[in-house]
């Protein structure tokens, strides 16, 4: 059983103090989002990102916020210390925050493999956060939709291989990877290139390319061995098979995955499938074969429901089943996972998932 970390489960409304690190960023500014609408949240709300960002204000329920360093940071009196700055921030500044009292919940890689700390999606495996630590860890944005889409055919049958195709949007790389696209896109309509070429990654506006992380020495790319990784770790399934290929696309924001699940012994049905992703907390059915609708990123973006569809049989395994699935990577895919773990860790009960 999950205890309270430093806070009375009881006390009043508005009462949770947190502070966000990389504020001004993508998934810093959806957290402030969810965040201001979350009454349990106190208004004492404390905003840090690097030193170019400090000084700027960001309005929260009718306030500006002002942004602090974070090289300046004092985290006490914080119960709840959202990271999402970047794996080498979140070293040096988490252990500083869980000092001064904060529970942690970090969106970067920097512990999602440490053994000693909980790597969660709460509808999967919120029971796994530990009853005395004060850090948890957000599994790549990837690995989470991927969960999610699984874990209602998890239920009906035990998992033996997972091959997975992912769509990623430019969500994923952050706020400027995201405005890359806008202004490259309106380059490309005019019959131009982007004036300032970039070296991080092809030309993205009406392209795709392999997902622009280091590529090993085995040919996978960084993105790829994060999907199998932290799959095995969270499903806590080290024999589970997994073959992944991450591709960015020049979609905004959501990302999609085409995902085939082979089963132990036989593969449930279509129809039992259907059943238990409708039961399912967090995922929606989006299944309409006679309309052609299926889950894509539009649909997806802006709310927190993995959208699961495209349903069928595979016909070169009999024991394999195929769907697609889409999430917001912004959302479910980050800022919402790490409030829903922040969640768990302020109310033991919630974490009978």
């Amino acid at each position: 059983m999950l205890h309270n970390r430093g806070m009375n489960s009881e006390k009043a409304k508005g009462s949770r103090r947190a502070a966000i690190v990389g504020a001004t960023g993508a998934v810093g500014q959806e957290l402030i989002k969810l965040i201001e609408e979350k009454p349990e949240y106190s208004d004492n709300l404390r905003l840090f990102a690097s030193s170019k960002s400090a000084g700027k204000s960001i309005p929260f329920r009718g306030q500006e916020v002002i942004v602090q360093s974070l090289d300046e940071a004092d985290f006490s009196g914080v119960d709840l210390a959202f990271f999402s700055a970047g794996a080498s921030r979140s070293k040096e500044f988490a252990p500083i925050a869980i000092k001064q009292g904060a529970f942690v919940v970090d969106n970067s890689s920097a512990f999602r493999m440490n053994p000693d700390v909980p790597l969660i999606v709460p509808e999967v495996n919120g029971n796994s956060l530990k009853a005395d630590g004060r850090l948890a860890a957000v599994p790549n944005c990837s690995a989470i939709i991927l969960l999610m889409a699984i874990e209602p055919l998890r239920k009906l049958g035990r998992i033996s291989r997972l091959i997975v195709s992912t769509y990623q949007s430019a969500s994923g790389g952050g706020a400027a990877m995201m405005q890359r696209l806008i202004e490259e896109t309106g380059y490309y309509l005019q019959g131009q290139n982007h004036p300032v070429p970039n070296s991080k990654y092809p030309p993205y506006a009406f392209n795709l390319f392999s997902h622009n992380t280091p590529i090993e020495e085995d040919g996978a790319n960084e993105e790829e061995l994060k999907v199998v990784q932290e799959s095995k770790k969270i499903l806590n399934d080290p024999g589970l098979l997994i073959n992944v290929t991450c591709v960015r696309v020049p979609v905004l924001r959501a990302h999609t995955e085409s995902i085939t699940v082979e089963f132990t012994d036989s593969r449930p049905t279509i129809e039992a499938i259907r059943s238990s992703i409708e039961r399912f907390p967090g995922v929606k059915l989006v299944d309409n074969r006679v309309e052609n609708e299926f889950p894509t990123p539009r649909l997806a973006s802006g709310q927190g429901d993995v959208l699961v569809g495209r349903l069928r049989e595979d016909p070169s395994h009999d024991k394999a089943v195929c769907l697609l699935a889409s999430g917001d990577q912004l959302l479910k895919g980050a800022a919402l996972t790490a409030v829903q773990i922040a969640d768990l860790a302020m109310d033991p009960a919630l974490a009978a998932i």
